[in-house]
């Protein structure tokens, strides 16, 4: 596992930022070459994948909900933080979708089902649902991307070792980002309700529905790599969720304890090292080293 070490200096309201990572993804055929970013585990890649595809429709229903209680909040700090949340979801979604495009592209015709799922999805709960619902889901996602990207950092070399550059400097660009601003959705939510038991409500059903989709699209794309109904892969996957799910359900559980804050998360050195070298070379952040992700620091592959 690659080094875990932690900061818990700056406060994310010291260092939210807008970034504008020149990503760039190579077209590439036949369509398992594009879907398997990662050969090393095809698997892991399709989860990636169905996660990445969720985010076009997932990521733009979060701004909505959070714009809807921006003039509710008194606190000025407190909107000024959901402006820079809402622009920083905004460039996720954008960038997700460009990466998606590559797939539908390169021919998984799998895409289309998966993406109206979460479309219908995302919308009936924008429209059926309370802003007080709507809230507590929101924080509910976030607390567990928290925990997803403390997992993603931790286990990178594991996970993204010797995979496509872009793809994985994408994901853990974005993860970065879900700790840097992983005090808003909660620090909202209790602002305007304070209630713990809707806090759990929204947490159980946000993580519930998206594992429930997720779960779906990757089978979907990988019953159309052929790979699941093979005995090797579907052992590969159960490795894979086993070890994933042993070291984000401590993470997870900890969001239970009433007197829980994100802030008590300490943010990991890897994280904060990453934007220091997107300040000093944002085209070396969108392709990192993917061969040299054990070492303590990001390390960028050299520009030509």
């Amino acid at each position: 596992m690659a080094d875990i070490s932690v900061d818990s200096g700056r406060a994310p309201r010291e260092r939210m930022e807008v970034r504008r990572v020149p990503f760039s993804y190579e077209q590439r055929t036949p369509k398992e070459r594009a879907g398997h970013w990662n050969p090393g585990s095809p698997e892991f890649s399709q989860i990636v994948n169905s996660g990445s595809l969720a985010m076009p429709y997932l990521e733009p229903y979060l701004i909505k909900t959070m714009r809807a209680a921006r003039d509710k909040i008194s606190d000025p700090q407190l909107q000024k933080e959901l402006d820079f949340y809402v622009a920083q979801e905004a460039t996720h979604f954008r960038q997700h979708k460009k990466f998606n495009d590559t797939l539908t592209e390169a021919g998984y015709a799998a895409t289309a089902k998966i993406e109206a799922r979460l479309a219908q999805d995302y919308k009936d709960l924008g429209d059926k649902k309370s802003l007080k619902f709507n809230l507590a889901y929101a924080e509910g996602f976030e607390s567990m991307a928290l925990a997803i990207g403390e997992m993603l950092i931790e286990d990178r070399e594991y996970l993204f070792g010797n995979s496509d550059p872009a793809v994985a400097s994408l994901i853990l660009w974005h993860f970065v980002e879900e700790i840097e601003h992983k005090n808003v959705t909660f620090d909202v939510f209790k602002h305007l309700h304070a209630s713990y038991c809707w806090r759990m409500l929204g947490r159980v059903y946000a993580t519930g529905h998206i594992f429930w989709r997720m779960g779906q699209g990757y089978r979907d794309l990988l019953r159309e790599d052929g790979l699941w109904s093979n005995i090797k892969s579907r052992w590969r996957m159960l490795k894979l969720l086993g070890r994933i799910m042993k070291n984000i359900l401590p993470k997870w559980f900890r969001i239970w304890r009433p007197s829980y804050h994100p802030s008590q998360v300490p943010d990991p050195t890897w994280g904060l090292d990453w934007a220091e070298l997107y300040d000093a070379a944002p085209e070396g952040a969108a392709n990192l080293d993917t061969t040299r992700l054990h070492e303590p620091q990001p390390v960028a592959i050299p520009q030509v």
